[in-house]
Formats: structure tokens, sequence, C-alpha cells
């Protein structure tokens, strides 16, 4: 490939360091999926924690290559979106284990989902975030209505109860199951199997519940996306930094998510935190408006994120951890 060809900017970063990103991604899924899970087979939750153990620290380094070659403002603001994007998801793996639990999906068949899932996840955000750059670069304005919703998302985290969502009569579970033929059961790890018609008898492609899951998972991370996209570009408005922080974020996530499903509820009060979150990297970008900055010192950004998201996980395991004490001594 032309030399010059690998030098030229796309969305403001040159071509070689997509690439490089890419086929890092694209290395690391292949290396998933084909050596570490070639069979459908349950990951404990200390397989779990050393593969998003690794996933982390792949992703910091990341960080630290973006440092070094881009600079120190843009490394600041990987790193802050990494870690507005991770703690974001936390609330991704709740709604992930309801989605499984629904449909009844063992341990051993949910890493196939949420492989896939990543797959779509690195096309959709990719998708999301191209649309984004280019609105911000041709609208400037956009980057203030994406801070009056976060502000506005934050508040609402912080008054509203949460409800668990009834998926049972959830639109899109119904809508699959009016225009698929759906199996009742599992086969293994398979999305599609060919059965009978229960009319007709003849041969037919069905979906099996694996494959609404997938489906229902995908959705979920279009609904989070609305949420961690904008708050990413109220932080730098760097196509290449959003993107990676993103996927690098996210890449984890699966990996982290059966240390994590089974003590979601540990986490109960990180919730207002990342309420808390939103509303000062909304508010961030008011703030630097008027006191007449171009934009707000990426240190403060990461350092105040960072407090909240520690603080929220510390007050959470604490408090938790005293109501199950408490729970045990009464019984």
């Amino acid at each position: 490939m032309d030399l010059a060809l690998l030098a030229t900017p796309w969305l403001g970063t040159p071509l070689y360091l997509w690439l490089a990103f890419l086929s890092l991604v694209a290395f690391l899924l292949a290396f998933d999926l084909g050596v570490l899970h070639r069979k459908s087979e349950e990951i404990s939750i200390r397989q779990s924690l050393i593969l998003s153990g690794g996933y982390i620290a792949i992703g910091l380094m990341f960080g630290g290559f973006v440092w070094w070659h881009i600079g120190a403002e843009s490394g600041l603001a990987y790193l802050t979106g990494f870690v507005i994007e991770k703690t974001l998801a936390l609330d991704n793996i709740f709604v992930i284990a309801l989605i499984f639990s629904f449909f009844g999906i063992p341990r051993r068949y949910q890493h196939r989902a949420l492989f896939w899932g990543i797959l779509g996840v690195i096309v959709l955000r990719g998708i999301m975030i191209g649309a984004g750059a280019t609105l911000v670069a041709e609208f400037h304005w956009i980057l203030y209505l994406f801070a009056a919703f976060l502000v506005l998302t934050g508040i609402k985290m912080l008054v509203t109860e949460d409800k668990e969502p009834d998926l049972d009569k959830n639109p899109l579970v119904g809508f699959l199951r009016r225009h698929l033929n759906v199996t009742k059961e599992l086969d293994g790890d398979r999305f599609f199997v060919r059965r009978p018609l229960a009319d007709s008898g003849r041969m037919a492609l069905h979906a099996t519940p694996l494959f609404l899951a997938l489906v229902l998972i995908e959705a979920a991370d279009i609904v989070f996306a609305v949420d961690s996209v904008p708050a990413i570009f109220a932080i730098t408005t760097d196509a290449f930094v959003i993107y990676t922080s993103n996927i690098f974020a996210i890449l984890g996530l699966r990996a982290l998510y059966f240390a994590l499903a089974a003590m979601i509820h540990r986490f109960r009060y990180l919730k207002p935190a990342l309420a808390l979150v939103l509303v000062f990297i909304g508010s961030k970008v008011f703030v630097a408006e008027l006191m007449g900055l171009d934009k707000f010192p990426a240190a403060i950004s990461l350092g105040v994120t960072f407090a909240l998201v520690a603080g929220g996980v510390l007050v959470s395991l604490i408090k938790t951890r005293q109501e199950t004490k408490v729970l045990s001594d009464n019984g």
C-alpha cells in the first residue's frame, strides 16, 4: 500500500493508526474465539477476572500509546472516556444478566452471544461516532445539546427509582416472536436451526432463544450508547480517541460480565455516582464556555470522573457489606 495513502487523514487521524487499531481488535477477537473459547463452556470467575484484567491492561497500554503518539491532552481524554464507558457498562451488565435469565440461557452458552454482540457493537458504535463527529464538525452547537442532554439524564437518574424491566412485555421481544419462527428450547449454542412448521410440517429455519437474547443485547447497547457517546463527545471531539476508548472498554466488558453478573447487587450505590459523572461532564461544557476556555482541562475531567466512580464503588461495597452483616446477625 502507498505510504502516502497510509498517512492520509481520516476523521482527523492518519489512516495507519485506524488500521493498527482495527488490526489489534481483530487479533484479540480471533484469539479469544479461536484459541481461548473454541468450545462452549462455562467461564469461571477466576478466568473472567484474568481475561478482563488482560483487556484492561491492553486498553490502558493503548491509552499510553495515544498519549505518546498524539499528545498528553488526547491521552487524558482517552483515559477519561475509557473510565466513563467502563463504568456506564456496569448498568449494561445488569441488563445482559436479566436478558440471559429471561431466555434461560446457561452460562456455558452465554459467551457466544456476548462475542457476536461485541462485533455488532463495534459496527454500531462506529456508525454512531462517525455520524456524531461529522455533525459536530459541521454544527459545533450540537455539543451544547449533548451537554444539556447529559445534565438532564444525570438529574433524572438521581431522582427516579430503578425498575426492573418486564421483558415479557418488551415490544422488541413481541415483534421477534410474531415475525420469526422461534423454538421453545435451545439447541446448544446455535442461533438458527431447521425445524418442521407446526401447521404444515414443512422444514423451515427457526431462531433459537439464544438469537433473541443476542438481538436484545444489541438493542440494549444502542440504548446505553445514547448516554455514553454524548458523554465522550463532551470530553473530546477527536473521533479516533472516542472510538478507541469506547471499543477497548467494551471489549473488556464481555470478559468482566462473568465475574460481575453474580455480584452486580454489590454495586447498588454506583448509580448516583454515574449520575453525578454525567452531570459533571455535561456541565463542564457550559463552564468552559462561560470561562472563555477552548476546552475544560483534561486532567481535571479525568480526576473528577475517577474520584466520583471510585467513591461510588467504595460506598457500594461498604454499604452492601454492612447490610449483609446486619441480615446475617438478625438471621
